[in-house]
């Protein structure tokens, strides 16, 4: 039996050659658009699963709220971990971790720069399970001033020679640090990058006692059969025996009246596997993946699969009425019902199983594309894992069971007699079929254009709407303090660079905040109050181009400045204050309470993502002694490299063996938006590929449409039809079912985006451009689709299409 379906399949695929075309193009389209993206989202979420001890490993996340202001964020204070190991029995051990940045290592009279230094306690090594090539791991960071490097760190410092025991100067650190181990290089699909690993204990603040200063990524690893919810549910009376004190001794208030005025302290616990895709978090080693997007791609690629089974659902009962007597002969000859369905289901898997082989050359062309566009390392190996070939066959399956089974059934179910008489070239109910299928297809593509179309313009709404100082020509220098006290002296030298307007020195930047304080204000007894704090020298305002809306700036002829502070109008706003003159902030981490008058109000800036609102801000005057933080330059726009290189030399004069390092703002708030711009691209190409395979089958409908209908086009014509009369004939009922697709697609896409738009606090409208552009866009290349096989026919001999059979 299985000889003759496969004989009686192989005639068929014969006779309907173009049809198995078009339907192969489709259906290798739409699976490699969905395999990719399931290798993406398998990727994304695998990350950090290679550590074996990944379901008991947790992190410490900060939840707090104060004066209306709520942050989430994973950093910790540096008492926590050793307190939990000691008082919590279900800890088994901890590890801390600190980020350190941007650093120069010095070997050998050469200098490296490396972006993922972190610092760690010693056992790192003992929860995170990544491999140590060389080195005693009883001993590898037990004390100050030891450091791991990674296997590609360590050949690219020391080439061929033997690293360990050697000793390297990092950063500005006068000790130098003795090279104790070689570890494997971290993996990709860890939520933290680490090329070199010192030792926590180098750190002076690694013994603060203080709680309230939360800088460090606290881990716990929790003994076996530990629920994490246990541990989480003791920490509330762990902070009122640490915490409580230091919130009554700084800030003058009980911990319970603290929590009574709404204000928010918690710490809860989150799995490791969980980091990467939670975007709730602030300030992560990684930027998180929006689990949102996979959600919404990981849905387009199952619709772009269906578009391409639609279209051989379509193609395949358009054929009916080729296919009925070879249907009715063979129930005549004794085939029966499973029968005929068996063979029409194989050569539904046959054709779908060509198409997969398709589809993974395609794969394999696109994927270095992909992986540019996607910032990912996917690869395509089919012997990696045991189970990635039983699922490529099993995903082919599927798809052949939901291309080919309602055609199967169709064309299955037709009787002997009738089918022999041709009564079936005239079936109303798969037309109408047809034409639900087709208004599937097209409905999909709209909700496609229309939703790219308006990812693209909130990308641009971003990149273009006044962010309250103008980022453009500033340039930002990182690691100021390897400048130490010279820092001023070459703020002088730069200022005297021709293409140099103005430059700045501050501890922070629109878009890399680091400190977030809290304050008190002077008479407002048993309020607090949150605000982002930088430091900042005279220049700041002038050189980030703000605007000062009342009071003044900081001014050298006042030396009270120095004591004072500026804040945004978003402060003034929130915090109630009718005249900045009569009120002082008061910082209550002080030992001696410490006022800040307030000596102008800023113009709001958005020193975050545009998915935030404009918090409070506070700017303190940066003193000589301050010397860590940000350099920003402001260049006049003319001869930008011939300035910058005047720039690396001046430093190099302040600052030997020691590399420049810098950044252009404006390209660093565009990074912000990284994620959005390249699934806008993303939405870009499956828009365009859902259109070209709903374009296929419209075309091989089209094609059988028209060959159906050439009697009738040939009698038209010999009557007097125009090519244009009759173009409008065959096409109205495409025009129709299109603009159909589009009435269903509006409310739906209008849902979606207007979700997505509610993760920007400033967002476009969305109107009704988009909307009608989508239908017209669709119309138009359904229009050019069906064109060229309407027009074609329309033009034969009358004469030659009336002989038609």
């Amino acid at each position: 039996m299985l000889n003759n379906l496969i004989r009686y399949s192989l005639r068929s695929f014969k006779r309907q050659r173009s049809y198995i075309i078009i339907n192969i193009l489709g259906l290798s389209i739409g699976m490699a658009c969905s395999l990719l993206i399931a290798m993406y989202v398998i990727n994304e979420a695998g990350f950090d699963r290679f550590n074996v001890k990944r379901d008991h490993i947790f992190r410490a996340v900060l939840n707090g709220k104060i004066g209306g202001q709520e942050v989430t964020v994973f950093a910790s204070p540096a008492a926590m971990g050793p307190t939990l190991l000691r008082e919590f029995p279900e800890v088994e051990d901890y590890c801390r971790l600190n980020g350190v940045g941007p650093t120069v290592i010095e070997y050998d009279k050469q200098t490296f720069t490396e972006d993922h230094l972190i610092e760690v306690d010693s056992s790192f090594f003992d929860i995170f399970t990544i491999p140590v090539l060389k080195g005693d791991p009883a001993n590898l960071l037990n004390a100050a001033h030891k450091v791991v490097l990674s296997e590609s760190t360590a050949r690219k410092i020391f080439g061929n020679q033997d690293p360990i025991d050697k000793v390297i100067k990092i950063g500005s650190d006068t000790t130098r640090y003795t090279v104790t181990g070689v570890m494997g290089d971290v993996p990709e699909k860890c939520h933290f990058e680490a090329n070199m690993i010192s030792s926590f204990l180098t750190n002076p603040r690694s013994k603060n006692p203080v709680w309230l200063s939360n800088s460090f990524s606290t881990y716990l690893l929790l003994k076996p059969n530990v629920n994490y919810k246990t541990v989480e549910a003791k920490l509330p009376e762990l902070l009122l025996k640490y915490v409580g004190p230091e919130v009554e001794k700084y800030m003058g208030i009980k911990m319970d009246d603290f929590l009574k005025q709404g204000n928010k302290y918690r710490f809860f616990l989150q799995n490791l596997t969980k980091i990467h895709l939670d975007t709730s978090i602030q300030q992560e080693f990684k930027a998180a993946s929006d689990p949102k997007y996979l959600i919404i791609f990981g849905s387009v690629a199952v619709l772009i699969v269906i578009i391409a089974a639609i279209n051989f659902m379509n193609l395949s009962t358009a054929q009916a009425s080729k296919r009925a007597k070879e249907v009715g002969i063979k129930k005549i000859s004794g085939s029966t019902r499973r029968m005929l369905i068996g063979q029409f289901l194989l050569e539904s898997f046959v054709l779908t199983l060509f198409s997969l082989v398709v589809a993974l050359i395609i794969i394999r062309i696109t994927l270095p594309y992909f992986n540019t566009l996607l910032g990912a390392r996917l690869t395509l190996s089919l012997l990696a894992k045991w189970y990635t070939i039983p699922g490529l066959i099993l995903f082919t399956a599927f798809v052949a069971l939901m291309a080919g089974s309602y055609p199967a059934l169709f064309l299955s179910s037709f009787s002997p007699g009738v089918v022999l008489k041709g009564s079936i070239k005239n079936s109303k109910i798969t037309g109408q079929l047809r034409r639900v299928l087709v208004t599937v297809q097209f409905a999909v593509s709209i909700l496609l254009i229309i939703g790219t179309m308006i990812m693209y313009r909130q990308i641009n709404f971003m990149l273009r709407k006044d962010i309250g100082f103008n980022k453009e020509h500033l340039v930002v220098i990182n690691r100021a303090d390897a400048l130490g006290t010279k820092m001023k002296s070459f703020k002088e030298a730069v200022k005297n660079i021709p293409g140099v307007v103005n430059i700045s020195s501050s501890t922070a930047v629109p878009g890399r905040n680091n400190n977030n304080n809290g304050y008190g204000i002077e008479g407002r007894k048993d309020e607090s109050f949150l605000m982002t704090t930088t430091w900042a020298d005279y220049n700041f305002i002038e050189t980030m181009g703000m605007a000062i809306v009342n009071g003044r700036n900081f001014n050298e002829s006042y030396s009270g400045d120095k004591d004072a502070c500026l804040i945004n109008e978003a402060a003034v706003k929130n915090f109630n204050i009718a005249d900045i003159s009569k009120v002082r902030f008061m910082e209550p981490d002080s030992p001696n309470v410490h006022y800040l008058p307030i000596v102008g109000v800023v113009k709001n800036f958005n020193f975050e993502s545009l998915r935030n609102p404009i918090q409070p801000y506070c700017i303190k005057f940066q003193n000589d002694g301050m010397l860590w933080g940000y350099l920003t330059v402001r260049l006049s726009g003319n001869n930008y490299s011939s300035t910058i290189n005047a720039i690396e030399q001046k430093w190099k004069e302040f600052v030997s063996n020691n590399p420049l390092q810098y950044y252009f703002l404006d390209q660093d708030f565009e990074n912000m938006y990284k994620q959005e711009k390249q699934n806008a691209q993303l939405a870009v190409i499956f828009a365009v590929l859902a259109i070209l395979i709903a374009s296929l089958g419209l075309f091989g409908l089209t094609s059988f449409t028209v060959e159906q209908r050439t009697k009738e086009i040939g009698v038209r014509k010999a009557m007097g039809s125009s090519v244009g009369a009759i173009y409008l004939v065959i096409s109205r009922e495409v025009m129709v079912l299109v603009s159909l697709s589009a009435i269903i697609s509006w409310p739906i896409i209008y849902y979606i985006s207007g979700k997505w738009l509610e993760n920007f606090y400033y967002r476009i409208n969305l109107g009704l451009f988009s909307f009608v552009a989508g239908l017209v866009i669709a119309l138009a290349i359904a229009s050019l689709t069906i064109s060229y096989r309407i027009i074609k026919a329309a033009r034969v001999n009358p004469a030659q299409s009336l002989k038609y059979e």
